[in-house]
């Protein structure tokens, strides 16, 4: 039986192949991110609307891609599309499977940070004559990013682990990489460590990243409430 191979184990920590793998599971995370939170403050501001009809088919959207796993959401895009007509690549699915299923959970984060604020805060800009548009961006916005800044950098920590599943279609990330050497060269503990020191070295680094972004939105508070008692 083959015992451990330390020269092929630290031969991979630094192979290129793994290594583009791991850039793909950035760019793949930063894109569905960006997109998923685009479409999700949609949502959530479709969910606080007084039209039930708008608000209902938000709510549904969140209830499907929440309820439903994203493998088979995955599956569904890339071989079930094309049954229809609909043919997509393997980066277009891969995107628009986890922007979409991203949405369904950052919508309700958004949602949540906006409901937070109290009411009276909205009800103060439109008696200045702000539009609801204004109220949102200058006042109910800066204040609910406070509370949803933490919940979104978990969700970003989440993601870079969860495009591990874009795997099943093909996608040339760092798992779908491991797998294939691991085909060709038969070390499957040592290349599985490898891209889990790979995904741990990067989840790390998002840590630091998320931690100086709370820091910077909490002074931000923290000035504005002690501008707002000097007043």
């Amino acid at each position: 039986m083959q015992g451990w191979n330390w020269p092929g184990f630290f031969d991979y920590l630094t192979n290129p192949y793994l290594a583009e793998g791991a850039v793909t599971t950035l760019w793949l995370t930063v894109a569905s991110i960006s997109a998923g939170f685009a479409i999700g403050f949609l949502l959530a501001v479709m969910r606080l609307s007084r039209l039930r009809i708008v608000s209902f088919a938000a709510a549904f959207y969140v209830w499907l891609f929440r309820g439903t796993p994203l493998l088979v959401q995955l599956i569904v895009i890339y071989t079930g599309l094309p049954q229809i007509g609909i043919r997509l690549s393997v980066i277009e699915s891969a995107l628009i499977g986890l922007s979409l299923n991203e949405a369904a959970y950052l919508a309700e984060i958004i949602r949540a940070g906006i409901a937070a604020i109290p009411f009276g805060q909205s009800d103060a800009g439109k008696a200045l004559g702000m539009r609801n548009v204004l109220v949102m961006r200058l006042i109910i916005l800066p204040q609910a990013l406070r509370i949803i800044v933490p919940p979104i950098g978990n969700s970003v920590n989440g993601l870079l682990k969860t495009t591990s599943i874009t795997s099943v279609i093909s996608m040339e990330e760092l798992l779908r990489r491991t797998q294939v050497l691991i085909q060709e060269r038969f070390m499957v503990l040592e290349l599985f460590t490898v891209a889990a020191l790979y995904y741990l070295a990067m989840t790390t680094a998002w840590d630091f990243v998320q931690r100086a972004i709370e820091r910077r939105f909490g002074r931000a508070y923290e000035q504005m409430g002690a501008a707002t008692e000097q007043r």
